[in-house]
């Protein structure tokens, strides 16, 4: 039988007793940056015991997120400085957690503006690597997008110099490729930017292909893509599994409950997650060619001051703005 979904509870809020869900794995966040912006946030949440997610998609909708039976988190990020404080918490509590950190190099076209120059955000992530070990810092160099001055040729470029100065700091590059014409706002924030984009044709993905094994063969890198459809294997790269069980039992190998989980034991895990059996674990939420497996994202749409112009979640500059002015620190929702 395939995931059904996580176990219904009752939660005590600051309102009274809800109905929510109690996941074992939380994604923080594709949404928005949640260690850059809301970690203080998110740190008090743990500690409360659950918190309320917005749908994006149904105005007015919220869904009531159990943290207590929480093991595994997992972080994206394109600034982790703001969270350092935050880590030795995280560290004594136990839990499984990892890092996606995307860094590109987009300074010349200002397609980036609300991050910090990148030569800091390689130092955050060298830091971070120190701290935690490179296995659990994972670089994404994401979405990669075309047009003006930027090829595959000059991508390759940019991409190589970062990975100059990640060697030994990481295992693995992850990538991607702008999904332009599937959101509609992403063409119009791009236009609006004076930034005239163009799709990657076959001749490009190969190109983008065969360097990319090239330069990860060169620093010892695994390489692989992010819900590419075509797919990447034809060129001897593997689709990427972002929300990982296979590196989550690495971290946490001592975990039974994670391991019983990720390995379909339902049996010995049916008093926390229901009488269903958990072989195959995709993520129904995402896209068919994502290979993650579940859990839930907490994040909100129009919260991310990063401003990055190619980003699906932020479709209403203004919104981002008057999100993040109500932002409480305190409350059960990021805003």
């Amino acid at each position: 039988m395939a995931f059904k979904g996580w176990p219904r509870v009752d939660i005590m809020t600051a309102e009274g007793v809800k109905s929510g869900i109690a996941p074992l794995i939380i994604s923080a966040s594709r949404a928005t940056d949640v260690p850059s912006f809301y970690g203080e946030w998110f740190m008090r949440r743990l500690q409360a015991g659950y918190l309320c997610w917005k749908n994006p998609f149904n105005a007015g909708c919220y869904q009531y997120v159990s943290l207590k039976a929480v093991r595994a988190i997992v972080f994206w990020t394109k600034n982790s400085e703001p969270f350092e404080r935050e880590l030795d918490v995280l560290e004594a509590s136990g839990y499984c957690y990892y890092f996606l950190f995307t860094l590109n190099d987009y300074g010349l076209e200002g397609l980036e503006p609300g991050i910090p120059a990148l030569a800091k955000r390689i130092d955050s992530f060298r830091r971070l690597s120190r701290r935690i070990g490179r296995s659990r810092v994972i670089w994404r160099y994401d979405p990669l997008v075309l047009g003006g001055g930027l090829d595959v040729e000059e991508h390759l470029l940019r991409i190589g110099r970062i990975g100059e100065q990640l060697e030994g700091y990481t295992e693995k590059l992850v990538f991607s490729l702008a999904d332009i014409d599937t959101y509609g706002s992403v063409p119009r924030k791009l236009q609006k930017h004076g930034f005239n984009w163009r799709n990657f044709t076959m001749p490009d993905r190969e190109r983008l292909a065969l360097g990319l094994k090239k330069l990860c063969a060169e620093r010892g890198l695994q390489v692989a893509s992010c819900a590419e459809k075509p797919d990447f294997r034809q060129w001897g790269i593997p689709a990427n599994s972002c929300i990982d069980g296979g590196l989550m039992l690495r971290i946490k190998p001592e975990d039974t409950v994670l391991r019983q989980f990720l390995n379909g034991n339902a049996e010995k895990t049916a008093s926390l997650f229901g009488p269903y059996a958990v072989q195959r674990l995709k993520d129904r939420g995402q896209r068919n060619p994502c290979g993650c497996i579940a859990g839930k994202d907490i994040g909100q749409y129009n919260t991310c001051p990063h401003g990055c112009v190619y980003c699906y979640a932020n479709n209403r500059p203004n919104l981002v703005e008057r999100n993040w002015q109500r932002h409480d620190k305190e409350g059960g929702t990021i805003c």
